[in-house]
């Protein structure tokens, strides 16, 4: 099998509806340009059902096969982030202080394609739902769509979706059975103390001196606490204190992320990082307050469906060309509240040398739009039971 001529033939098409995506992204759930985009192209392509409107801006569509058989669901995200564009592209943002940096445009533009090929030709059994979700960036909207029944409104018993991988090498496929994505939880640390002159710190309780101890003992629960063979990371990304050079402050306050592959290192991070923050806190003699943000659980794929995205993905790109034990990422994606609905699988897709994800210098590589529209066609194609 190779990829399909129809997605092939329209490669020029897939590439300005991706770059006109570019030039007008939006955050979170307020897709609605995008989203109005989206609807039009898939009634012009005469699916048989659209529905608007979910998640806010969420966009579903429906097509129906040839005769009875499996419906597969497939996602893209969207939305795009709050960081200011770079380069200085004919089709860059419009929008200032807004970029596609995670290339959602691209993947948004090649289940739009396979929209097109499968309304068009319907050479399959069972039915395709196509997820257009937004906010994934942050706002959690595959949770919400699926709170508000997406799976059994539509009877999707298998969910797929990809994501653009830079750095490596164009259109070459991989994914893992089990935990793909990790999770991700963030939390702040208030760390109160007694203010006095710079001059004169026996007068006071430093927190800044405090919260500094505390950053220093929390790299010890990865490398310390936690089993060396199960995936961890702690890291404290922001630290805020003080206004004057002669004056130690009342209060500071850290902030950072730790993610995890399952569920009980999960538990195990939350309850280190409160211990030793407290601990700290009494040999200093101040008070310190941890609010935990909970984040997207673990991306876990089936490992049946892994299987068969990975045939899939085989039959178009070759063995030598993709990878069925890609070891996991430290990333989240909230794809994951699909799969814990549903059995599926999330694959990434090599996209060559550019600009990291989330860079003000990276866009999405336009010649890996018809492979991954492609790909997401054949799923529908060849699904077989599990």
């Amino acid at each position: 099998m190779s990829r399909i001529a129809s997605i092939e033939a329209i490669g020029a098409e897939l590439t300005g509806w991706r770059q006109h995506l570019h030039s007008i992204p939006e955050l979170q759930f307020d897709c609605f340009r995008t989203s109005a985009f989206v609807a039009e192209k898939l009634r012009s392509f005469g699916v048989d059902e659209v529905v608007e409107g979910m998640a806010t801006s969420g966009v579903v569509a429906v097509i129906n096969g040839k005769g009875p058989g499996i419906t597969t669901g497939l996602r893209a995200d969207m939305d795009a982030l709050p960081i200011e564009e770079l380069r200085d592209l004919p089709y860059r943002s419009t929008v200032p202080g807004v970029m596609h940096a995670c290339g959602h445009d691209g993947h948004t533009t090649m289940l739009l394609g396979a929209a097109k090929h499968l309304a068009e030709t319907r050479n399959f059994a069972g039915r395709a739902v196509l997820i257009f979700q937004p906010a994934e960036e942050g706002g959690g909207g595959a949770d919400v769509m699926c709170r508000e029944g997406l799976m059994t409104r539509f009877g999707i018993e298998r969910v797929f979706a990809l994501h653009n991988w830079p750095g490596m090498e164009a259109g070459r496929i991989e994914t893992r059975a089990g935990p793909a994505m990790a999770a991700s939880d963030a939390f702040d640390v208030i760390v109160t103390g007694t203010g006095a002159h710079a001059a004169q710190p026996h007068n006071g309780r430093d927190p800044i001196f405090a919260a500094t101890a505390m950053v220093q003992a929390l790299q010890t629960i990865v490398s310390r606490t936690l089993d060396p063979v199960k995936p961890a990371v702690l890291s404290v990304t922001q630290f805020q204190s003080g206004s004057a050079y002669n004056v130690i402050p009342d209060e500071a306050r850290f902030s950072g992320t730790f993610r995890s592959l399952d569920d009980e290192v999960r538990a195990q991070l939350l309850r280190r990082l409160e211990e030793v923050v407290s601990a700290v806190a009494r040999a200093n003699g101040v008070r310190a307050d941890v609010i935990h943000h909970p984040g997207y659980p673990v991306t876990v794929n089936d490992a049946d469906a892994a299987g068969f995205a990975m045939d899939v993905a085989e039959s178009l790109v070759g063995t030598g060309n993709i990878e069925r034990n890609r070891l996991p990422e430290m990333g989240a994606e909230d794809f994951a509240y699909m799969l814990e609905q549903v059995p599926g699988a999330y694959v990434f897709l090599g996209q060559g040398e550019s600009a990291g994800l989330h860079h003000p210098r990276y866009d999405f590589n336009d010649k890996i739009l018809t492979l991954g529209a492609s790909y997401l066609a054949r799923l529908v194609e060849e699904a077989r039971p599990f």
